[in-house]
C-alpha cells in the first residue's frame, strides 16, 4: 500500500505546496529593483525614475496598495506607469488610492488591454500554444467578442488631473530640475492600437533627453523606437514569465519577444542601432491566476546616468 501511494501521493503534497506558495507568498512579495542606466548625454546628472506596471488591481489587495503607497518615499524625478492597472472593474478607486503619493511627482502613462478590458479565464497552456504558433493577443488572431469592458476612462481623467501625461500615440514632454525630457508613447500593441506612424520621425532636438514608452514590447515597436534613435524604451506587459523555472527562467513573454529578454534591462538593436530596453516583470497577476513562481513582483527604480 505504501509504495503504491507513496509516490503520487508525494507529488501531490508537493504540488499543493508549491501553489500555496506562489498564491500565498510570492504573488505578494513585493521587491524594488534598482538599475542604472547609461543613456544620458555625457556631463548631464543623473535622473532617478521609477517605473510601475501591471498593477492589475483587484479590491481588497490592501497590501499592495500600501506597498504601492511606500514607493513614494524613493522621492523619484519622475514616474512611468506602462499600464494594465486593473483586473477588476470596481477596483479604479483602490488604483489612484495606491498611486496616490507617487501622482505628487511629475509623470506620464500608457495603458495596456486590461486597462480597456477586463480578464477572462484561460488555460494557461493557450500561452505555451500562443508561443509556439507565434500568435500573441490579437496580433493574427480573430477580435475579442463578449469581452468585459473596464472604466479606463476613470483611470485617465484621475491621472490627468494629477497632471500625468497621457502618451497615447502622441508626445510629451516633462520638465524635471531644468531638464526637458521628451516622452513619446504608443498605445497597447498586444491588441493592435499601437500607431507608430503618428508619433514617428525620432527624439526632437528640443528636448535635453528622450525616450519611447509602451505596453507590451512587440519587436514591430521596439525596432521602430530604435530605428528612429530613441536611447531608451520602458515596456512591462510580460509579467516577467510570471511562472518561472528555477535557473532556467521564463518560458513564455505573451508577446513576440524572447524569452531572454522578458524582464530587466537589456539592448535591441535595428537598423544599426542600438537602444536600451527595459521591460518590468509588473507587480500584479491577472485575477484568475493569482500565482507567481520564481518571478517576484516588482517595480523599479531607473538611475539614468550620462554615456560613456
Amino acid at each position: 500500500m505504501r509504495a503504491r501511494y507513496g509516490v503520487p501521493l508525494g507529488i501531490m503534497a508537493a504540488g499543493a505546496a508549491g501553489v500555496a506558495y506562489a498564491a500565498g507568498f510570492e504573488a505578494r512579495s513585493f521587491r524594488l529593483r534598482r538599475v542604472t542606466v547609461p543613456v544620458l548625454p555625457p556631463g548631464m546628472g543623473p535622473l532617478r525614475v521609477l517605473q510601475v506596471s501591471d498593477i492589475h488591481m483587484v479590491r481588497g489587495q490592501r497590501k499592495k496598495q500600501r506597498w504601492l503607497q511606500s514607493l513614494a518615499g524613493l522621492r523619484p524625478d519622475f514616474v512611468i506607469n506602462t499600464g494594465d492597472n486593473l483586473s477588476d472593474p470596481d477596483g479604479v478607486p483602490e488604483v489612484l488610492d495606491a498611486l496616490g503619493p507617487l501622482m505628487e511627482f511629475p509623470g506620464a502613462y500608457v495603458f495596456g488591454s486590461n486597462d480597456y478590458y477586463g480578464p477572462r479565464l484561460r488555460n494557461p497552456a493557450r500561452y505555451l500554444l500562443e508561443k509556439a504558433s507565434g500568435r500573441h493577443g490579437l496580433n493574427g488572431n480573430p477580435p475579442a467578442v463578449g469581452v468585459i469592458h473596464n472604466p479606463w476612462e476613470d483611470i485617465r481623467d484621475g491621472f490627468d488631473a494629477a497632471g500625468w501625461l497621457n502618451l497615447t500615440n502622441t508626445r510629451g514632454a516633462l520638465k524635471v530640475e531644468g531638464v526637458s525630457i521628451g516622452l513619446t508613447g504608443l498605445d497597447d500593441p498586444h491588441i493592435k492600437r499601437d500607431r507608430y506612424a503618428q508619433v514617428a520621425g525620432g527624439p526632437s532636438g528640443s528636448h535635453d533627453f528622450s525616450m519611447g514608452v509602451v505596453h507590451a514590447p512587440y519587436l514591430r515597436v521596439l525596432d521602430s523606437f530604435t530605428a528612429d534613435d530613441y536611447p531608451l524604451v520602458l515596456a512591462g506587459h510580460t509579467h516577467g514569465g510570471q511562472l518561472c523555472i528555477p535557473f532556467y527562467g521564463a518560458l513564455v513573454t505573451n508577446c513576440d519577444l524572447d524569452a531572454d529578454r522578458v524582464k530587466g534591462l537589456s539592448q535591441h538593436t535595428a537598423e544599426g542601432r542600438t537602444a536600451f530596453l527595459h521591460v518590468s516583470a509588473g507587480c500584479g497577476t491577472n485575477r484568475y491566476t493569482p500565482v507567481r513562481f520564481a518571478c517576484p513582483p516588482e517595480a523599479t527604480l531607473l538611475t539614468l546616468v550620462g554615456r560613456e
